[in-house]
């Protein structure tokens, strides 16, 4: 099983909302992408708790049988519309893929 982790840090000022609108943005575009890409096995988004001024805002945990699967699921076109997205509201994003 290969998992494939992300943890975003979005644009925005929490004092003027913006920030929270971009969370709220790319939760929804991540939560709305499970059901059309077959390839995903898990798929579990987060919106951050932690006052940590080292937290990040947003992440998203995912499961795929293998490499082949993590693939289709990188060019698929959905996925895109939504890296399109990220590309557009994130200042950061790193990235963790490992098997179990």
């Amino acid at each position: 099983m290969l998992k494939h982790v992300l943890m975003f840090k979005v644009k925005g000022s929490k004092t003027d909302g913006s920030a929270d609108e971009n969370i709220r943005a790319l939760e929804q575009a991540l939560l709305e992408l499970r059901p059309k890409i077959h390839e995903i096995q898990a798929w579990e988004v987060g919106v951050n708790q932690s006052p940590s001024p080292h937290a990040f805002d947003l992440l998203l945990y995912s499961e795929f049988n293998d490499e082949a699967a993590l693939e289709k699921y990188r060019v698929h076109p959905e996925h895109r519309k939504v890296v399109a997205l990220i590309e557009k509201i994130c200042q950061e994003r790193h990235v963790v893929d490992y098997t179990t």
